[in-house]
């Protein structure tokens, strides 16, 4: 039984591994969107100072919160056998979540994730100890310290958004976006402020409780009755650092910056370290006293109330250690954390650049509503004041890193105003979530930017809700699944927690093959995201052209495929090939709208002569792509509906009749397709003579096809259906040749 047990704990503990990795890229975003969005250093630098940081807050950590012992389960009523079951159950539950989440490129938050597995797991074992008799709920959870958690983590979501707001707004006013002009008496004052609250948020949050201070009579008591004092004298002295920073000419925004990342990435590596390996280490610790003091006991009536004190876990410290090593190699390799610090950074942007959110009906109503309410508010604001809001906000002569999202004075008020938020919370003991007040500053910082203009605002506030939205299903989706595995190990035994074992490792195997997947399918966007921070017009055009030359490849492409899911599905009565047609369709609409969007962008950013020459052919091209897409859905509908309600076959002469017709536009469509993807239109002319010959040949079905109807008594429905399809053939035509011919147009010079 001991060896079983052992077994589950170098299991948790290669979970927790696991864990501290996905963990570190999902977390990337608290720490690396400001730095990254800002470009206020090469990526490289930003990563080894979070790394630094990562590496020491890990190290230097105190170890272990209490939540992952005994904050949620009373340790008193459970045995090891239940702890086991229950750990199981969390490490499962936060690696599957994290890995989806990251997968997705979404920030989710992992102390929710923990504590609500801990309560879900928790709970399980609970009901079968009080269906069992003796015990309440109350008596097995701390159901009081749970709910101040949960509404802790929650608040700090409405917390976080209305003081980025604020803050950022007053600090636009003060430095305007052209902040390089308004430094000479304000710059000192603002790093001093900001440096002595990342410092005090470093000293309360990251060291607080850390050996090193401890040794030097820096205790949490003494930092508590002296932190008056300490903040002062920080001030005082960091202020005159900055003014003699600034007379050398440095970047005081750029120090901020960085050394904000540096606090975040160690907080985070210190506080947050329990979310990943607090589960494992309480395990571990459970087993070494049954080892010690339970010998002849059976695991199933083996108390550990040893986790309800303090922990006296042997080579704890030589744990942190590793766990900081492999949280350190995660984020310097992790793709995932790339992904995750992009979502961020592209729903805060200044510029329109690229949307990856789509719109939403409560994205509509909010923009609606705040318009409504913006502009009855602006009746009352004297014009003058509204005049020079208006100047402080004008964003003409921005300050901008080459390719940064924003500027240097918002990311440093997402750092510091982060920073102090978790020190408030943290004082008050309020438990708030490093992701939530994080993405959320960003966010309202994003809005009182101006960065969320018209034409923007409905995409980022669907980018927000989403957003926001993963974090409850975090929460219920944790709840739910660590219920269910923990009651499974309980029912189960040794076979369920193998059965759960072998499900978590191919989920992991899974969602990881899928994200490697969708890492290749993302090629154009990358191509968009070079476009959009190139600022040479030459090198601009050649991306731009590359651009649209694989879309319109993409578009023929999905046409040859939809066009013959379609004919085949109506000819042979197969209602998978147009179920295929109708997702391919409807994907490939979100696909198109994004893309049209984006080369429109890259037109604004080309020479204004060639944008002149070009335009035409670009927007002919993106006109009849779009009446493709629209065409084969008119098509597809009646097919679907004869096909599905089982009606009578189409006749084998119309289908001896269509299939050559068939052939002819995927022919033409593939030679359409390979010259434009290679950019070789020799040979178009006789292309585009050979499409205009389809049409005609069409046209003359057509007209067969009308005769038919009206000289021969057949059935209407089909007959009616093979006219729509043929006319819809002949439209796709059409607008394939135009394609071609605005593509040849568009590239050639």
């Amino acid at each position: 039984m001991d060896f079983f047990y052992l077994g589950i704990l170098i299991f948790l503990f290669v979970l927790a591994t696991f864990d501290l990795s996905v963990g570190v890229a999902n977390d990337a975003v608290n720490f690396l969107s400001p730095a990254v969005g800002a470009k206020a250093a090469k990526f490289r630098t930003i990563l080894i100072v979070a790394a630094v940081g990562i590496f020491v807050g890990a190290s230097t950590s105190s170890g272990m919160m209490d939540i992952a012992r005994h904050g949620v389960l009373n340790p008193h009523y459970y045995t090891l056998s239940d702890v086991m079951c229950i750990f199981l159950a969390v490490a499962a539950t936060d690696v599957i979540l994290l890995d989806i989440f990251n997968t997705l490129g979404m920030p989710t938050s992992t102390t929710v994730s923990m504590v609500f597995g801990l309560l879900g797991g928790s709970t399980a074992l609970a009901f079968s100890k009080i269906l069992d008799g003796g015990h309440t709920y109350a008596d097995l959870i701390n159901t009081d310290k749970a709910l101040s958690v949960i509404i802790g983590i929650f608040l700090s979501v409405a917390i976080a958004f209305v003081f980025g707001f604020i803050v950022m707004w007053i600090t636009r006013v003060l430095f305007t976006f052209q902040y390089k002009k308004h430094l000479r008496y304000s710059i000192a004052l603002f790093g001093g402020v900001s440096v002595t609250s990342i410092f005090y948020f470093l000293l309360v949050s990251g060291l607080r409780t850390s050996p090193i201070l401890a040794n030097i009579g820096w205790t949490p008591d003494w930092i508590d009755q002296n932190k008056f004092e300490i903040l002062l004298t920080c001030f005082c002295l960091f202020t005159a650092l900055m003014e003699v920073l600034y007379l050398c000419k440095v970047n005081i925004f750029r120090i901020v910056v960085l050394f904000g990342t540096f606090a975040l990435a160690m907080a985070f590596a210190g506080n947050d370290l329990v979310n990943f390996i607090g589960t494992p280490l309480a395990g571990l610790e459970s087993f070494i006293d049954f080892t010690k003091n339970g010998s002849g006991i059976n695991p199933e009536n083996y108390s550990v109330s040893v986790l309800a004190g303090e922990s006296h876990l042997p080579f704890k410290q030589l744990f942190l250690i590793a766990a900081g090593v492999v949280m350190t190699v995660a984020i310097c390799t992790s793709k995932k954390a790339h992904k995750v610090v992009e979502t961020t950074v592209n729903l805060s942007r200044q510029d329109e650049g690229e949307e990856v959110f789509s719109s939403s009906r409560l994205a509509r109503r909010t923009v609606r509503g705040v318009l409504n309410a913006t502009n009855t508010m602006s009746k009352y604001v004297p014009s003058c004041v509204s005049r020079w809001i208006n100047t402080r906000f004008d964003q003409e002569d921005a300050v901008l890193e080459d390719g940064a999202a924003f500027d240097q004075v918002r990311a440093a008020v997402n750092l510091v105003l982060a920073g102090l938020l978790i020190v408030v919370g943290t004082s008050l003991q309020l438990p708030l979530s490093t992701t939530y007040v994080a993405f959320m500053v960003a966010m309202g910082s994003s809005l009182a930017d101006r960065a969320w203009g018209r034409e923007t605002a409905v995409y980022r506030i669907t980018g927000v809700i989403t957003v926001i939205g993963g974090w409850f299903i975090t929460a219920g989706a944790a709840l739910i699944v660590s219920f269910l595995i923990a009651t499974i190990n309980h029912l189960g035994g040794f076979f369920a927690m193998i059965l759960v074992m072998c499900v978590v490792a191919l989920v992991v195997i899974n969602n990881n093959r899928k994200f490697k997947q969708k890492r290749e399918q993302d090629n154009v966007d990358t191509l968009f995201r070079q476009l959009v921070r190139c600022h040479d017009k030459a090198e601009t055009w050649q991306l731009l052209l590359q651009h649209v030359r694989r879309t319109q490849t993409d578009i023929l492409e999905f046409t040859r495929n939809t066009f013959r899911n379609i004919t085949q599905g109506l000819m042979h009565e197969n209602m998978k090939f147009l179920r295929t047609a109708s997702h391919d369709i409807e994907n490939e609409k979100g696909i198109w709208k994004r893309y049209r969007r984006k080369e429109i962008l890259g037109m604004r950013k080309i020479d204004y002569l060639v944008a002149v020459e070009k335009n035409t052919w670009f927007h002919l091209g993106c006109n009849n792509a779009t009446q493709i897409i629209y065409g084969l859905k008119r098509m597809l509908e009646p097919c679907v509906e004869h096909v599905d309600n089982n009606f009578s076959p189409l006749p084998q002469d119309y289908v001896d009749e269509f299939i050559p017709v068939c052939n002819d536009v995927d022919h033409f469509l593939e030679v359409a397709q390979r010259m434009i993807s290679t950019g070789n239109f020799e040979g178009v002319d006789e292309l585009l003579v050979e499409g205009n010959a389809i049409k005609s040949r069409i046209s003359q079905i057509r007209h067969a096809q009308q005769d038919r109807i009206q000289r021969e008594d057949s059935n209407i429905k089909i007959a009616l259906l093979y006219l729509s399809t043929l006319q819809e053939t002949q439209e796709l035509m059409s607008a394939a040749r135009h394609i071609l011919r605005a593509s040849k147009r568009f590239q050639t010079q």
